[in-house]
């Protein structure tokens, strides 16, 4: 259930938020929402990618977080404040509501006794509300600039399916399915005026970063293969000290 209620600093004066990174809250996503003018941020540790809608079959961008449904390899790094954390989640449990911002005070983050407080005792923005704040003052347009972007992409043919499919040093073989990225031989091929004017408009260096992005891809694997030897060590540890 939600309750979303416009954030009033009389009202929700001693509130508190759990902002940390944490699977309990839905941070345990293997892909999620990303905005255009978080691509610099991305790319040096995600591969940014397209997904459709279950629902509605449109495009949108996304950062991918882990291999499977469930898994994020980067909630350590998210919770250290090492990494870069996706502004989608991070404004989570706010949303816009107009001009203003709104919270939904069932979510299990809001209410935390070591949570984060949202006003001073003046009433004023504590940081952490300022950074939700600037949060939403980026994604609202955000959402609408890549949206143009995607469409744009869409009618030059510019959206290709990508396979992604790693081996495990467990053997497990995975294949992520539904993804697409940028066809980078149709992208070449574009007439002079088209190249041109996505240079102008800052899609084609987008689509660089998304082209550059795909590095990462290894670079997770590596991440999770090294996962699974810790949790085969741990495992012989704890059996070895059974034995004695």
């Amino acid at each position: 259930m939600t309750q979303i209620v416009p954030l009033n600093k009389v009202t929700h004066k001693s509130l508190k938020v759990d902002a940390r990174a944490s699977a309990a809250y839905g941070d345990n996503q293997r892909f999620t929402h990303v905005i255009v003018s978080e691509f610099p941020e991305l790319l040096v540790h995600y591969p940014i990618l397209f997904a459709k809608d279950r629902e509605t079959g449109e495009f949108h961008c996304g950062a991918m977080l882990g291999f499977e449904d469930g898994e994020n390899l980067f909630l350590e790094e998210w919770r250290d404040l090492k990494f870069y954390r996706p502004l989608g989640l991070q404004r989570v449990p706010f949303y816009a509501h107009g001009p203003e911002v709104a919270i939904d005070l069932d979510h299990p983050r809001v209410g935390v006794e070591d949570g984060k407080p949202l006003f001073t005792e003046q009433g004023q923005p504590t940081r952490y509300l300022q950074s939700i704040i600037w949060a939403f003052q980026d994604l609202k347009p955000g959402i609408e600039v890549t949206r143009h972007f995607i469409t744009r992409l869409l009618e030059l043919k510019l959206i290709e399916p990508v396979e992604i499919e790693v081996e495990f040093d467990d053997g497990k073989i995975i294949n992520c399915e539904g993804l697409y990225t940028v066809n980078q031989e149709t992208l070449s091929a574009l007439p002079d005026a088209a190249a041109v004017e996505l240079f102008r408009r800052g899609y084609l260096r987008l689509c660089h970063y998304m082209i550059s992005s795909l590095k990462q891809v290894p670079v997770m694997a590596r991440k999770r293969n090294a996962r699974l030897l810790a949790g085969t060590e741990g495992l012989a540890g704890m059996q070895a000290r059974a034995r004695g």
